[in-house]
């Protein structure tokens, strides 16, 4: 069943600093798991992870809160791959389109983001683009090798609607999207959705099953 979701408008956080966003998403977002196994069968591990999601004046805001095993963040800046170290991911495109951008966060915050044609063909976000996201975690800053055991973590970033070319002033009524959970080269490597995808083996680049975001 593809997901839906509604995204409430929070005008407080247009005026809060990124660091308060996550109280204020904890009182008034709209939450939601990432708990869909669709490969079980090869990739057991299931973390615990959620999301809030809201929206500001300008800015999409999505806080993610993850439990699990391992933690692993070897990018260290943005415009390289991060999936395989504890990362968040969030794919959209616009209705009536196939093209999708996706936005993928290790947990010290290292951003990749590419606008896609198909998953073999894309072209990344400009280095300008990728410093207008917003990003506030609870893990250092700094980049680290695996460190096993259990940990938890959180993640708050603020999406400019520009990036997503989208006009701030005249938001549509929704987009599509899917929210993802992976760290391909931990001990424990998972591949989470939100939105389930009925493929065969592990893929995020299948527009066709992102769900409904309606913007409010």
């Amino acid at each position: 069943m593809i997901k839906k979701l509604t995204v409430p408008r929070l005008p407080a956080l247009d005026e809060a600093p990124l660091s308060n966003a996550g109280a204020l998403m904890e009182l008034h977002a709209t939450r939601e798991s990432i708990d869909v196994l669709n490969w079980r069968a090869t990739f057991p591990y299931k973390p615990v992870v959620a999301f809030d999601i809201a929206r500001g004046a300008s800015d999409l805001y999505i806080h993610y809160f993850v439990r699990g095993l391992s933690l692993r963040a070897t990018a260290d800046h943005d415009g390289i791959f991060v999936h395989e170290d504890s990362c968040v991911e969030f794919f959209m495109r616009k209705a009536g389109e196939m093209n999708y951008i996706n936005f993928e966060f290790n947990c010290i915050g290292t951003c990749y983001a590419c606008r896609h044609t198909s998953r073999e063909v894309g072209v990344s976000l400009t280095a300008q683009e990728m410093r207008s996201i917003r990003r506030y975690t609870s893990v250092q800053c700094e980049a680290f090798d695996e460190k096993h055991g259990l940990h938890a973590w959180e993640l708050t970033v603020a999406i400019p609607f520009s990036v997503m070319k989208l006009d701030p002033d005249s938001l549509p009524e929704k987009i599509f999207g899917n929210f993802y959970k992976c760290a391909d080269k931990t001990e424990y490597p998972h591949y989470v959705t939100w939105s389930p995808i009925d493929l065969p083996k592990p893929n995020y680049h299948c527009p066709e099953f992102f769900g409904e975001i309606y913007l409010r």
